[in-house]
């Protein structure tokens, strides 16, 4: 044994003189880095600090936390807001002396060095708080050579003559890691004890500063045995610089329990959800609030310890939860998806992307592009009657019909059958019972290019915009099928659409964030966006008068069996994709707008009864996705307000009957005659179709009289043929570079032909009579039990109609957008 200890004495002496030397070293240690670095042109001077990274905190708008963002727990808080009790604890576990030393303190790396060298296990640390902080960070990653130490020394002293004592104190603390992800004392206060820093004991304070020299090694959630161990080494330390006495620390060691999982302040206890989600991937990937790059936006998100306040309503989320809930339980998958919008505002007050939300690859399907059967006639309506056509206007929907591909000549689109009987009826009443037949007409005469044109300004959004890469998503086709839902569209799309019809033409942005703020409270983003008037505000209160009657029991809407509770105003659209693999429904009042899809968020899967069993009966637009439309509305609305909308104007003009371009159009006045127009079609009541086809709707269809021998009343003769007539029939406005038509034989009465410069547009020839002035059109009642007082009208009466020249931008998809003013009709007769 002698020999040994002997040995152990040679060792300490050598180490001694070590210890010796590197004071020494320690001394010099700025002429020495000067050496070291004297092939380089300037000294390396003090690198700036990266700011401080604080977690962002997200908001709904009652004030309630929704999400927190953190890349790791960091949560900077001022010296000030530390107690002193926590300041001397540390001080006490890792540095004693820092008010005393510059930076590196000799006598602490003696002593340190010496009393490691003599114990089993490491107990004191040579690095003052000054050279942990530079550690920390300015040297991450670097080898640790002996040019590492010098680098340390000299950063700590140049850090010291740079900042005060407090300054680097309050640095450390911000920023000295704890383990399992907490950086900084407030983060590891709330991971270990779920306090705030200014709750902790003295001795709780004193746990967290012995985890600072390994958090691993001593985590105790982990490794409890040794965690336990370093705690009795903080205790004799305390004992040893006398802020406890030995039977203090007796007490204090037998009384403190360890933490034995990862914890949390009670206010900062969030559920991640498909909104707080969707909130994080708008502001990195779809807006620039952050910043014009990803790193800048992603930095702010994650490290500049933001307050994001939301559009997000806790109610109506709850709301949307509970009626998305009416699905049934099925192994099918079938799930359904809710996004509802301040009508007004476009913000996003309720979002539900599936039955349940789980952060690990979540499709969000209000987000996700689907096929939205007939919902998206709601953009061809919107088209048609920006175009010029009224809700009154007749559309031929009667089924079979076909229709030429647009990018597949000799191709067609065949619709063979409806899910209910097409007919020769009003836009309205086509609307009310979804023809598809007379959609598909109504889209092709009005142009598709002009619906897709419209759909874009219609629905814009961060998701959906005009000049989006192909990577993002697939951009709205002017497919002829366009009309049964062959272009795909998401949820919040289809929202959003119905937004603009709903605040009478005015179209904005769907939006997340009302405003934020820094770390110090500023105000730094506050949403504004006046608004695009994308609808004239008459065509939009057309396009909602006819919308209501998708609620409506006479003609049969499609919604018909789940109007709002008490009569409350509405107006929507069902859609049903082919075999029920997609349905949807999207609905509104002046207050709120709200969309529905159900299906399969994984494949196209049949929603009959027979592939879900668990269903009661086939799932189509107009059923179980309304049904989840009116249960979330009613509980939304309920308590507000049953507003409407203003009634639109009288239409400026008789009802015309719309044809498909293809061939010529020649409109033959028959005859003037006084008809009885109470009951029929708003303002007017004209006119027969080809082979005597009535018009629907209850109107009477006239006989035809023998060729030439009925002309305008004797009251108003004709002018000479060289002029113009007095009076216009109902047509817009005349290109002028086409020939007018071939003249009719001279039996035939005086014929209004149809130029084609502008194709589609129409206006009456040099020939032709004039008619007899009109009275202006009736406005109609409401319909009622007992039918109102007959109402007259002078009209003309039509002979055979047909089609005209096909415009070049129906078939043809790289066709640019007609160059006429979007409210000129556009239609052939």
């Amino acid at each position: 044994m002698r020999p040994v200890a002997w040995i152990l004495r040679f060792v300490a002496i050598l180490v001694a003189g070590a210890l010796l030397v590197t004071s020494v070293v320690v001394a010099v240690a700025p002429r020495l880095w000067g050496v070291a670095n004297s092939h380089e042109e300037a000294a390396v001077p003090l690198p700036e600090f990266e700011p401080l990274s604080g977690r962002s905190f997200a908001y709904d708008r009652d004030g309630n936390l929704i999400d927190i963002y953190e890349l790791e727990n960091s949560q900077p808080v001022e010296l000030t807001d530390i107690p002193e009790r926590v300041i001397s604890a540390f001080l006490a576990v890792e540095d004693k002396e820092f008010f005393e030393h510059d930076g590196v303190n000799l006598r602490s790396l003696v002593r340190a060095t010496l009393s490691n060298f003599a114990s089993d296990a490491p107990q004191q640390g040579a690095s003052t708080i000054t050279m942990q902080v530079v550690k920390n960070e300015f040297l991450a990653g670097l080898d640790r050579d002996g040019r590492y130490k010098l680098l340390q020394i000299h950063y700590a002293r140049m850090l010291e003559n740079e900042l005060s004592k407090p300054e680097i104190l309050e640095r450390y603390l911000n920023t000295v890691f704890f383990g399992n992800n907490a950086y900084g004392v407030q983060a590891a206060s709330e991971t270990y004890f779920a306090k705030n820093v200014d709750e902790l004991t003295f001795i709780e304070a004193a746990f967290l500063a012995g985890l600072v020299r390994a958090p691993t090694t001593y985590d105790p959630i982990n490794n409890p045995e040794r965690s336990r161990n370093r705690f009795v080494q903080v205790l004799e330390r305390l004992v040893e610089d006398g802020k406890a006495t030995r039977k203090e620390a007796r007490l204090l060691g037998r009384g403190f329990v360890l933490p034995e999982r990862v914890r949390s302040l009670p206010t900062e206890q969030v559920t991640p959800s498909y909104y707080s989600e969707a909130l994080r991937e708008y502001l990195l990937q779809r807006s620039t609030i952050l910043g014009d790059t990803f790193e800048e936006r992603y930095n702010k998100l994650y490290r500049g310890g933001l307050r994001i306040h939301t559009t997000l309503d806790p109610t109506m989320q709850l709301q949307a939860a509970a009626a998305r809930n009416k699905v049934p339980p099925n192994a099918t998958g079938i799930d359904a998806a809710v996004v509802s919008l301040d009508t007004q505002t476009s913000a996003i007050r309720a979002m539900i992307g599936g039955s349940g939300f789980t952060p690990e690859n979540q499709v969000n399907m209000a987000l996700a592009p689907r096929q939205t059967g007939s919902s998206i006639k709601i953009f061809v309506l919107a088209a048609a009657l920006q175009a010029g056509a009224l809700p009154d206007d007749i559309v031929d929907g009667f089924t079979d019909c076909n229709f030429p591909i647009v990018d597949q000549p000799g191709q067609f689109f065949e619709i063979t059958e409806d899910a209910v009987t097409g007919g020769l009826y009003t836009v309205e009443e086509n609307t009310a019972r979804s023809i598809n037949c007379a959609y598909a007409r109504l889209s092709m005469i009005v142009g598709l290019n002009r619906v897709v044109d419209m759909t874009y300004r219609m629905a814009d959004s961060p998701y959906l915009f005009q000049g989006q890469t192909p990577d993002d998503r697939a951009q709205i086709q002017p497919f002829t099928a366009y009309v049964t839902g062959s272009n795909e569209m998401s949820t919040l799309d289809m929202a959003s659409g119905a937004q603009t019809i709903a605040n009478e033409g005015v179209h904005h942005r769907p939006y997340y964030v009302v405003r934020i703020e820094n770390e110090r409270g500023q105000e730094i983003y506050q949403h504004f966006d006046a608004g695009t008037q994308v609808l004239d505000r008459n065509v939009a209160l057309n396009a909602i008068k006819v919308l209501k009657t998708v609620f409506g029991q006479v003609p049969p809407g499609t919604g018909r069996n789940f109007p709002l509770a008490n009569a409350r105003p509405a107006a929507g659209k069902t859609g049903t994709q082919e075999a029920n693999t997609n349905a949807t429904f999207v609905g509104f009042t002046p207050q709120l707008t709200t969309a529905v899809w159900m299906g399969d968020p994984d494949k196209y899967t049949s929603m009959d009864t027979t592939n879900v069993p668990e269903f009661t009966e086939d799932v189509q637009g107009g059923r179980l996705p309304t049904e989840i439309w009116k249960t979330f509305m009613d509980a939304a609305l309920a308590g507000r307000p049953a507003l409407d909308w203003p009634a639109p104007p009288p239409p400026s003009r008789f009802h015309a009957r719309l044809f498909l371009p293809g061939k010529e159009c020649v409109n033959r006045v028959v005859r003037y005659e006084t008809r009885v127009v109470s009951n029929g079609f708003a303002g007017s009541g004209f006119g027969s179709g080809p082979a005597g086809r009535g018009f629907g709707g209850g109107v009477e269809t006239p006989g035809t009289e023998p060729p030439g021998t009925n002309g305008p009343p004797p009251t108003q003769p004709p002018p000479p043929p060289t002029e113009p007539p007095a009076t216009e029939p109902p047509a817009t406005e005349s290109p002028a570079t086409e020939p007018p038509a071939t003249q009719p034989p001279a039996t035939r009465p005086p014929v209004i032909t149809t130029a084609t410069t502008r194709p589609g547009a129409i206006t009456p020839a040099a020939t032709a009579p004039p008619p007899p002035p009109l009275p202006p059109p009736q406005q109609t009642s409401p319909r009622t039990t007992d039918p109102p007082a007959p109402v007259t009208q002078l009209v003309p009466v039509y002979d055979d109609l047909v089609a005209t020249t096909i415009r070049p931008d129906v078939l043809n998809p790289n066709a640019p957008i007609p160059s006429v003013p979007v409210n000129q009709a556009v239609f052939s007769c």
